[in-house]
């Protein structure tokens, strides 16, 4: 029979142990370096989502996201094309500086793509002691030594191409599929499996900092060449996200499918941030969400479901709705929650961002086009006009500060335009400013033999 006074002494020694424990847990969440969750979407449009202000589309896991966060309105995309914003993204530098600025065709997703000779993220952030994984698109180059685990991420489960179908993952007619170096066959919802592996992840690397690059394909358009045969050429979603709007999946309205697409997206980001949270991570970890480039508004071709609202045109061009794009940071105790930044901030900031929160250095050996965005996500009052600059087919422009200076092809005249006051670019100010054109058209030719020469 134990006496009172060491049962006393036990249970004491119990409640200590427990409580340094978790004292132990928590002073190792703060000393750490964070982890990173970095995550894109797929041709999805500025207006898109309930937190821009579509009062249809239901995304509550990003509009909870942007309350949690910081919601961007002036983030832009370094090209409106899906394999030349991904290489960018990946390298932070400009398509002119590393020499790819076109859309890989069918062939060219299997070749060299993005030349081996450029960094990207994970290799800056592996430096670091970081883990790092992709899920979902590639797009940049799928050939012997340009592939996700050749370049910096321990872990890959996605595909090559630019888009793959989301249930038998073919593009142009080869099915692509792949972990690793291997290809694989698996069934299910392509934004879910990437889901899914994400969260696997986060729950095998909860000791380490890590990198998680999670491009989905959703909500790109489907296409006839992905198609099986009989099988039609519609926008697809699970069951569940049709139940969201009360509508049946078997409907052929082009629009209430889309929405269903965009819902499944959100769904999955949902479980996403829940693992996060039910792991105990999501207090060191930054959050970046963000669309690849704009919604495409291609007539014709049942692609003006989507919304770029309320800006101007979409995909593969530059007026703002091809680069003006929806984003979201998250990162606690760093950028107060509930807030909207009018900051200018374009996706070559991400790595230098991502590298001087992991401690890292920058290169010495190249040019960086972006610069760490974090004290301007902190203090918004304290950003400055930027100048970015865009080339891609015929298409020039030029943002600086309020302005905008746009060329649709190459023997055209230059317009410009005040963002500020005219957001839909419909008023053109070109004669009205012809100083301020002049010095926009300086800068861009300036850019342009810079970027080209380095």
């Amino acid at each position: 029979m134990y006496h009172q006074p060491f049962i006393n002494l036990i249970v004491a020694c119990v409640f200590s142990f427990l409580f340094l424990a978790q004292v132990s847990a928590s002073e190792k969440q703060t000393r750490q370096q964070p982890n990173i969750l970095l995550i894109t979407a797929d041709n999805l449009g500025y207006g898109d989502l309930g937190c821009y202000g579509n009062p249809n589309m239901k995304t509550p896991q990003l509009d909870q996201l942007a309350k949690q966060g910081v919601r961007l309105t002036d983030f832009y995309t370094a090209s409106p094309t899906c394999t030349v914003s991904r290489a960018t993204l990946l390298t932070g530098r400009y398509p002119q500086r590393i020499g790819l600025n076109h859309q890989l065709n069918a062939v060219e997703n299997y070749g060299d793509g993005l030349r081996k000779s450029e960094r990207l993220i994970p290799q800056y952030l592996k430096q670091q002691g970081y883990r790092t994984a992709c899920f979902g698109k590639w797009n940049i180059g799928f050939s012997p030594g340009s592939r996700p685990t050749e370049r910096g991420f321990d872990e890959f489960f996605g595909f090559a191409a630019g888009n793959i179908d989301y249930y038998y993952h073919f593009y142009a007619g080869r099915h692509d599929l792949w972990r690793g170096l291997k290809e694989v066959f698996v069934k299910g919802y392509s934004t879910d499996l990437f889901a899914d592996e994400a969260c696997q992840f986060i729950e095998a690397n909860q000791q380490h900092p890590f990198f998680i690059y999670l491009p989905f394909n959703a909500p790109h358009f489907p296409g006839k060449r992905n198609k099986q045969p009989g099988q039609t050429n519609e926008w697809q979603a699970p069951d569940s996200a049709f139940e969201a709007y009360g509508i049946s999946p078997q409907t052929k309205d082009p629009q209430k499918r889309y929405r269903a697409v965009v819902t499944a997206l959100d769904t999955a980001i949902g479980r996403v941030l829940k693992k996060l949270d039910e792991s105990g991570l999501s207090e060191n970890t930054i959050v970046i969400w963000y669309s690849d480039n704009g919604a495409f508004m291609l007539k014709d071709r049942g692609l003006e479901v989507a919304s770029n609202k309320p800006l101007r045109e979409g995909g593969v061009t530059l007026w703002e709705g091809g680069i003006r794009v929806p984003a979201i940071v998250r990162f606690p105790g760093h950028i107060k929650a509930g807030t909207v930044n009018g900051s200018q901030i374009i996706s070559l900031d991400i790595l230098p961002t991502l590298v001087s929160l992991a401690g890292g250095n920058l290169p010495q050996d190249r040019i960086l086009d972006g610069q760490n965005i974090l004290p301007v996500l902190k203090a918004p009052e304290t950003s400055k006009p930027r100048s970015f600059f865009f080339q891609y087919r015929k298409y020039s422009a030029v943002r600086k500060g309020k302005y905008k200076l746009l060329r649709t092809k190459h023997d055209q005249p230059y317009m410009l335009f005040d963002l500020k006051q005219d957001l839909g670019e419909s008023t053109d100010l070109a004669a009205k400013h012809p100083e301020i054109t002049r010095q926009l058209k300086q800068a861009y030719e300036s850019w342009i033999d810079d970027t080209n020469s380095k």
